[in-house]
């Protein structure tokens, strides 16, 4: 007997505002800083790329959106080489200074173990950015091509140490 399996025609997208929202029972040091504004995670880290970037919210929440999607997946896949452009970089660079959100990331997403952050200074041109966002989107993820062709083959400067850093 054949059996034949038709495709499925659902399409799962993983949502990073829910993901990243979920992190907050997760988060165990300064609350008092993190929850006092009444704020979701993900309207807070939204705010504090408005602080300090020149940017309009729209711009704030696709940065953040496609962060979550590439932090997610490098702590999802720790044998795969993953790497963003500048401008995705600004929002990985925002969840990991709000520390006790990055801890509550790592707690929930990374079994508790602390995801490392080392950059080299010099930039890579190999294609790293563009291959990531092959990949993102392989995982499920709904990326913002426009945030990852901007810089090209230009990739941040993550090297090769995985599992333990991006």
């Amino acid at each position: 007997m054949t059996v034949a399996l038709a495709p499925s025609t659902s399409t799962h997208t993983r949502d990073p505002q829910t993901l990243l929202n979920a992190v907050a029972p997760h988060i165990t040091e300064l609350t008092i800083n993190v929850f006092d504004g009444g704020m979701s995670i993900w309207e807070r880290e939204v705010a504090l790329l408005l602080r300090d970037h020149t940017m309009v919210r729209n711009m704030a929440e696709r940065v953040l959106g496609n962060a979550v999607m590439y932090t997610l997946a490098s702590i999802e896949n720790p044998d795969v080489h993953l790497g963003v452009g500048t401008l995705v970089d600004i929002g990985v660079h925002q969840l990991i200074l709000d520390t006790p959100v990055w801890w509550g990331i790592c707690r929930l997403y990374n079994g508790g173990r602390f995801k490392h952050h080392a950059p080299f200074i010099e930039r890579r041109n190999d294609g790293l950015c563009l291959r990531t966002s092959d990949f993102l989107t392989s995982q499920g993820w709904s990326i913002d091509e426009e945030l990852w062709t901007i810089d090209g083959a230009n990739c941040s400067p993550c090297d090769n140490k995985v599992p333990d850093s991006h």
